[in-house]
């Protein structure tokens, strides 16, 4: 159930029904020269539309607002003074919980959000909040051995095969095959003598035009394959998730022991 497209009583009806809500975390950036800009956020509310048809919950509506700092130079990229990111997202999380679920899960369906998004399930404990975080950490479905044998690249980081098909699966209207660079793009490594750091210029300094992998073996067949795969996996999680709990307990446990 998309939160969007509820009335205002089947809204009500929805949260007591299901109890979970899905958000999927994207943003706006450069996908090389051939997907589009919110190729993020479309694919991966479309990715949680389709689980939570097959494990009911309610899906907030497309989200766009992230960590992507190393798209700025960029034209199309979106971004948000870092402070008020966090605060904007607290916020959207408090008033999901305000309209009565207990339980969000967030769906992480860009990688530059893979710092981003702990820290936030880790803000949880910074105070009690009348529902709990889960943050649901499968981005992309690769720990499946069918994934890799429906693929015939070995890097998949940006724009590559694997996003290029869903796109294709999803949208193709939006996908430009032709644009795709004749070469595949690999790490550059220019900070490779500097072992055991993460830096926030990383991301650029191996993938400077926003394109990482070989997209041109993409095709709508894989990527309706790979989706299967992904909503499998994300439906699986909906359940077990609507099943907890032991999270909204020990957060009370947790709680009550502050309280001196």
């Amino acid at each position: 159930m998309q939160w969007e497209n509820l009335t205002s009583p089947d809204f009500a009806r929805a949260v007591k029904e299901t109890g979970v809500c899905i958000i999927a975390l994207g943003v706006l950036e450069r996908h090389g020269e051939h997907l589009p800009l919110g190729t993020d956020f479309i694919n991966g509310h479309h990715l949680a539309c389709l689980a939570a048809e097959q494990v009911p919950a309610v899906v907030f509506p497309p989200w766009y607002f992230g960590q992507i700092y190393e798209a700025r130079c960029y034209p199309g990229a979106l971004t948000i003074k870092p402070t008020l990111l966090i605060e904007l997202l607290r916020g959207v999380f408090d008033e999901i919980g305000r309209n009565g679920f207990k339980k969000i899960i967030l769906l992480n369906a860009h990688g530059g959000n893979m710092a981003l998004l702990p820290f936030l399930a880790q803000c949880s404990l910074w105070e009690q909040k009348p529902y709990s975080l889960y943050y649901y950490t499968q981005l992309g479905g690769g720990s499946d051995p069918a994934w890799k044998e429906i693929l015939d690249t070995e890097i998949h980081m940006h724009a590559c095969e694997c996003e290029t098909s869903i796109s294709l699966a999803n949208h193709p209207h939006l996908v430009h095959m032709d644009r795709i660079p004749a070469n595949p793009t690999t790490p550059l490594g220019r900070l490779g003598k500097l072992e055991h750091n993460m830096a926030g210029i990383g991301w650029y300094a191996n993938f400077p035009e926003h394109y990482a992998g070989d997209a041109r073996p993409a095709t709508a067949e894989k990527g309706e394959k790979l989706q299967a795969i992904q909503v499998a996996q994300l439906a699986k999680f909906i359940a077990a998730v609507k099943a907890d709990a032991v999270v909204p307990a020990l957060e009370q446990e947790f709680f009550e022991r502050g309280r001196f």
